[in-house]
């Protein structure tokens, strides 16, 4: 399945280079939620759960704009390897103005839906009164998330992965200092409890984009950022890229919601482990995923440079790196997963339960790698679609139906879903690395 041969140092490093600022920004947003999950627990259960509920139904919402940075980036990185630096920001243009669009009408939806949005996630009116403000106070943000991710986009399509990394530092440094203030009423801020959270985040966003433009401005000038608009062509070939990845995202974001509600109909004690699991998970997979954005730029520009064989190693070399990073990041779920479920699982009977889940999880992430690197690096080539209707498939017609079968109708519980997960995992790997030896995506104009 791999490269006939390993990539050499220098190809290693180059993929590294652009991929640690990516997984250094990534890590930071899993450690700020650490840590606003750390001051907002400190006021109960009750506001700890409302965050928790806001906050994911802020992320379906967020998910239909995330699709703008594959976009942009792709688009940014393939015009640099055709040598068009004259119009190298008009993605970008094009990026924002579909932001403004999307954003606007989303913000307005999500106001209107928040009451029966929050009652559908969670019954519990406590919960309730502290999930619907924070939320109602977290899309206030979504223009902002929406430039940002379209900024973003620019600058890894560029190969300057460190300026997202910088500006993404300043947004968590200002985040973790407002929250702080708002929530507890220091610094001279009011007191507004975990509203006071949603307030931190929604205007740190704020700044990071102000901060972004800036940037932007002062370097992007001669390459078209804000000037004129962009052509039809630009417009078209944005929106068959981005739109088909921020329904993926938004899909993916419903099938963790619905696999939630599987395993509430198998018991209570199996919904806590899984939320353990699930963001463990999702934590140890950000190399690949930052591996996975490099490789994006790396393969648009060199198919900009008609250099498909370079192309097509690259995501190998990618896909290489990433299996041994993620090996080696799950080995201690293998050996000791006790210990690492201690950390967030008091209940003797809860960590036995998540401990064979937990080394699938380890095997999992391993055997996960192909597929989620050959997936940003066929979002570089333009395969979104293709993309988007593997992930589909996948998830709601492979997955989800077999552990309802599994679960809540034979009895199975939550070992056999964690069983049936790895053998998605192992199927989309397989999937995404015939896709990419077939080369069809090599000939796809963006």
């Amino acid at each position: 399945m791999l490269s006939h041969r390993l990539p050499s140092p220098a190809q290693a490093r180059t993929i590294l280079a652009l991929a640690i600022p990516i997984i250094g920004g990534m890590v930071s947003q899993s450690v700020l939620n650490l840590v606003d999950a750390a001051m907002v627990g400190s006021l109960g259960e009750v506001a700890l759960a409302g965050v928790g509920i806001g906050s994911y139904a802020n992320f379906l919402m967020v998910s239909l704009v995330m699709g703008l940075s594959s976009g942009v980036q792709a688009m940014v990185a393939r015009r640099r390897g055709e040598g068009r630096t004259h119009d190298l920001a008009q993605p970008l243009n094009t990026g924002l103005a579909i932001a403004i669009l999307l954003s606007v009408p989303l913000m307005l939806i999500s106001h209107t839906l928040a009451s029966p949005l929050i009652d559908f996630l969670n019954s519990d009116k406590s919960v309730q009164n502290v999930a619907i403000p924070y939320f109602e106070v977290r899309t206030h943000a979504i223009l902002a998330v929406a430039f940002n991710f379209s900024f973003r986009g620019y600058w890894n399509g560029l190969n300057r992965s460190f300026v997202y990394f910088r500006t993404l530092f300043v947004i968590h440094a200002t985040n973790i200092i407002l929250s702080y203030g708002l929530i507890y009423g220091h610094f001279g801020l009011p007191e507004l409890g975990a509203e006071g959270a949603a307030w931190g985040t929604t205007l740190s966003l704020y700044l990071g984009t102000t901060l972004y433009f800036f940037q932007t401005y002062r370097s992007a000038r001669p390459h078209g950022f804000l000037v004129g608009l962009s052509d039809p062509a630009t417009r078209t070939s944005m929106l068959q890229l981005s739109l088909p990845n921020s329904l993926q995202q938004f899909v993916f974001a419903a099938g963790i919601s619905a696999l939630f509600w599987i395993l509430g109909q198998v018991g209570t004690d199996e919904v806590a482990v899984a939320n353990i699991l699930i963001n463990l998970a999702l934590f140890l997979i950000l190399p690949a995923v930052g591996l996975g954005m490099a490789a994006t730029t790396l393969v648009s520009e060199a198919l900009g440079r008609e250099a498909r064989e370079e192309a097509y190693r690259w995501g190998w070399y990618s896909v290489q790196v990433s299996v041994g990073v993620l090996f080696l990041l799950g080995i201690p779920m293998w050996l000791t997963p006790q210990w690492v479920l201690g950390l967030f699982l008091h209940q003797p009977h809860l960590i036995e339960l998540g401990t064979p889940a937990l080394r699938i999880t380890g095997l999992g992430i391993t055997l996960d790698a192909t597929a989620i690197v050959l997936t940003q690096a066929l979002l570089g080539a333009g395969a979104n679609r293709a993309v988007m209707k593997v992930s589909f498939i996948m998830q709601w017609c492979f997955f989800l139906p077999l552990a309802y079968i599994a679960g809540p109708v034979a009895g199975y519980g939550l070992l056999t879903i964690w069983i049936l997960q790895l053998l998605q995992r192992c199927i989309n790997s397989w999937v995404f690395a015939q896709m990419w030896i077939r080369r069809e995506w090599s000939h796809i104009r963006i």
